[in-house]
């Protein structure tokens, strides 16, 4: 399963489709946008269940974060609520803003979309990605030996850029 797959049976295609046209982007783009940060968010979310306290920590934000919402009301993708919300997640995640960064540049690369629409979209789809993972994991409630098998196969690296290939890049800053 991928992003697009937990995304899609989660219900968030409307939010998806909102967000998209929120930034002027047409479906196809938005899916290649989506192709495009997934991996890098999913195994963001992987490598957090694997700390010590990890499926806890998650559990908790999952199941107290509300980021159902961004599924449910797919008009809060145009929120600048919801924006910070994305922005606090990717903060966790990635841990620093040139993590992020370097991913919106590799996605624009990749996808051929204006990297400050790249910018605009990253927070929105780390809210959309915790509402998914959220939604299917009923609120977090059966996370404790769900969520690893679902961000493992959601984290899958099918050889294209991943979180270990941002890491290198953004210690070339340090």
């Amino acid at each position: 399963m991928d992003f697009m797959d937990l995304l899609q049976k989660a219900g968030g295609t409307k939010s998806l489709g909102s967000l998209a046209s929120g930034l002027g982007l047409d479906g196809d783009e938005a899916s290649e946008l989506v192709g495009a940060v997934a991996p890098a968010l999913m195994r963001s979310v992987q490598k957090q269940t694997e700390a010590a306290g990890g499926i806890s920590a998650l559990k908790n934000a999952l199941s107290s974060g509300s980021h159902q919402r961004y599924l449910d009301n797919p008009e809060l993708m145009a929120d600048d609520a919801t924006r910070a919300d994305g922005n606090n997640i990717l903060g966790h995640l990635f841990g620093s803003k040139d993590v992020s960064r370097n991913v919106a540049a590799q996605a624009a690369q990749k996808t051929g979309i204006d990297i400050g629409l790249v910018k605009k979209a990253l927070p929105l789809l780390a809210g959309l990605a915790m509402g998914s993972i959220s939604k299917s994991s009923h609120a977090g409630k059966s996370l404790d030996e769900s969520l690893p098998g679902l961000v493992g196969s959601l984290a899958g690296d099918d050889g294209d850029f991943g979180l270990d290939d941002v890491l290198g890049l953004a210690k070339k800053f340090f």
